[in-house]
């Protein structure tokens, strides 16, 4: 797949147009993909004027949608109230093929429940998944569930497992990753119910269109960070939990240096001495690098940006969808759980499939 098509839910998010259009824009300007800006055309147009380096008109259209998701939006209520919102639009353009994902900073619950109820899952998998990477020592892990499912059986948590190798194989390019369940600790006895049932399941339960299974057991919360797998699986409020903890303790950390290096005349010439140091830190740490997660599971890609994303994060999780995209995730997903089903489908004829 050479040039892919991408949907946008410009009104979605803290910031609207004045982010979402801009980031969009910039990315197509490095690529031979296309947009489709859905919202409403007025503030879309005014954000492309803004732009003194556009790019070809050709490479972009705006697909008028006047009702919006709020942030703090009931799902059930987007649901049933706002079938013409940017949001819901976005996501029917990937069903209806014209679009290969879609991407979106708004409400979390009603961009969940709006694309399932529309996309559908794929055979064999009960749940979507929140799925993004989380930064680490030597790089970078996948994490899911991080916070589409608060309560999950051991037969989805053995989903999940399968759905983050294949997802990290493909966009990795890197066969056989490392999986591991997240656990309280390392000893068999350990864990609730659900997480001792899917050990056992990764252990022995491998689907027809599952070759091989990486799987290294369970692992804890401090050691994720340093290489231990590639792929962490586990519910989505232990996931939801451990992911804002992560955000949380990233702040104090840049807090505390702040603090400490005001404290004297000394510690700030200390402070500009390890300036390079720090800024490489801070780089390696911004949570911008990592915005974008995807609901995986789901018969078409659709991308969830953080709310508050700037320009520079909102590109990112476009390029993240961009990138589910080119290496055909649904497809492979659908083939692996369902592999009497022939290959290449469209996500239109993968939705009627559903």
């Amino acid at each position: 797949m050479s040039s892919i098509t991408l949907a946008i839910d410009a009104m979605g998010g803290d910031f609207g147009p004045s982010v979402t259009v801009p980031a969009a824009l910039n990315f197509i300007r490095h690529s031979d993909d296309r947009l489709l800006l859905v919202g409403r055309p007025e503030p879309i147009k005014e954000q492309i004027q803004r732009i003194k380096d556009r790019p070809d008109p050709a490479k972009y259209d705006i697909v008028p949608a006047e009702q919006v998701v709020e942030m703090d939006e009931k799902p059930a209520d987007a649901l049933r109230r706002k079938k013409q919102s940017s949001m819901r639009i976005a996501i029917n353009l990937v069903k209806e093929g014209q679009a290969d994902a879609c991407v979106s900073a708004g409400n979390t619950g009603a961009l969940m429940a709006t694309s399932r109820f529309v996309l559908k899952t794929a055979s064999g998998i009960d749940r979507p998944a929140i799925v993004t990477t989380i930064p680490a020592l030597d790089g970078h892990f996948y994490m899911l569930d991080l916070g589409a499912n608060v309560d999950c059986t051991g037969a989805q948590l053995h989903q999940f497992a399968l759905m983050g190798s294949l997802l990290f194989e493909l966009l990795e390019e890197r066969p056989n990753p490392r999986v591991g369940l997240l656990n309280i600790g390392e000893e068999d006895i350990k864990g609730n119910e659900q997480v001792k049932t899917a050990n056992q399941m990764l252990q022995t339960d491998l689907p027809a269109g599952f070759e091989s299974l990486n799987y290294i057991g369970y692992v804890e919360a401090d050691g994720i960070f340093f290489g231990g797998a590639d792929v962490v699986v586990c519910d989505g409020f232990v996931g939801n939990v451990a992911l804002k903890s992560m955000e949380g303790v990233a702040k104090m950390i840049s807090g505390t240096v702040k603090a400490e290096v005001h404290r004297s005349w000394w510690l700030k010439l200390l402070g500009l001495m390890s300036k390079p140091a720090l800024s490489g830190v801070k780089k390696r740490l911004d949570p911008g690098r990592y915005n974008g997660a995807s609901l995986i599971g789901l018969l078409g890609t659709v991308v969830k940006s953080h709310g508050g994303a700037d320009e520079k994060s909102f590109e990112h999780a476009v390029s993240w969808a961009a990138e589910h995209a080119r290496h055909r995730v649904c497809q492979e997903l659908l083939s692996r759980f369902a592999p009497n089903t022939q290959d290449g489908l469209s996500a239109q004829d993968m939705a009627v499939k559903a």
